[in-house]
C-alpha cells in the first residue's frame, strides 16, 4: 500500500512529539488539509494491529502502546533513597540505647526531630514500635528489627562495634571538620594555640560496653 506524502508528515510530526499534537496544528503541515480526516483515519488504520496505535484523545492525537501488550513492558525499579544525616543519626541512637522513647533521641540529638526520619526508618524497615515506657504519656519505645541486623550482617546486637572499636577505626573524631577549617582560616603569622571545644558526636551515647 502506497502511501502519500501528508500521510507521512502526519506520521513524522507523531512519532516525534514528545506529547499529544493538537489536531489544528497536525492540519497545518499538510498540503492537502481538506483531507485530513481522511489521512489520519488511514494512518489510524495502518497500525491499529501494531505496538503501538494512534490514539485521539480530546483534540489531540498521539501514539501511544497498545492495550494488549503494556502489562508485558511495565517496568519495576527499585528506587534508592539517601538516608538523611537526622536518620542517619536517629538510627544509631535507637541501635545503641534501644529500647528509646522519640523525646530520648531528641535529647541525645539536640534538636526536635519532625516524623520524616522515624517515618523513614519505620519504611525501610530498620525500627519498629515495642510497647510504651511507663511514663506519664505512656510514649513508645523505639528498637531496631531483625532486617536491621541483616542488612548490617549483625548476628545480635553485641556485635554492633563499641566506643573504643569506632575511635580505633576513626569514626569518633575529637575534632569537628567545621574546628579544623576555622582553624585554617584565621591561621596567621603568630599562631596562638587555642582550646576548641568538641562537638556532639556519636562518642556522647555510645557506652564503652558493647549493647547487649
Amino acid at each position: 500500500m502506497s502511501i502519500n506524502r501528508d500521510t507521512k508528515i502526519l506520521e513524522a510530526i507523531l512519532f516525534a512529539s514528545g506529547s499529544p499534537v493538537l489536531e489544528e496544528d497536525l492540519k497545518d503541515k499538510m498540503i492537502n488539509k481538506k483531507d485530513f480526516k481522511k489521512e489520519i483515519d488511514r494512518l489510524k488504520e495502518l497500525y491499529k494491529d501494531r505496538g503501538i496505535n494512534l490514539i485521539k484523545t480530546g483534540n489531540k492525537w498521539s501514539f501511544r502502546t497498545s492495550e494488549t501488550i503494556k502489562d508485558e513492558l511495565t517496568i519495576y525499579k527499585t528506587q534508592k533513597r539517601k538516608l538523611s544525616r537526622a536518620a542517619i543519626e536517629t538510627l544509631s541512637i535507637i541501635a545503641y540505647q534501644q529500647p528509646i522513647t522519640r523525646s530520648e533521641i531528641e535529647n541525645i540529638r539536640g534538636v526536635q526531630m519532625g516524623r520524616g526520619s522515624i517515618d523513614h526508618l519505620m519504611e525501610i524497615g530498620w525500627i519498629k514500635p515495642s510497647g510504651r515506657k511507663n511514663i506519664p504519656g505512656k510514649p513508645a519505645l523505639w528498637v531496631t528489627t531483625e532486617l536491621f541486623m541483616e542488612h548490617f550482617g549483625i548476628e545480635n546486637m553485641s556485635d554492633l562495634p563499641s566506643k573504643n572499636e569506632l575511635k580505633a577505626s576513626g569514626f569518633l573524631e575529637k575534632r569537628s571538620a567545621i574546628a579544623t577549617i576555622t582553624d585554617i582560616a584565621n591561621k596567621n603569622d603568630q599562631m596562638e594555640e587555642q582550646e576548641i571545644e568538641e562537638e556532639e558526636t556519636l562518642d556522647d551515647f555510645i557506652s564503652e560496653e558493647n549493647p547487649s
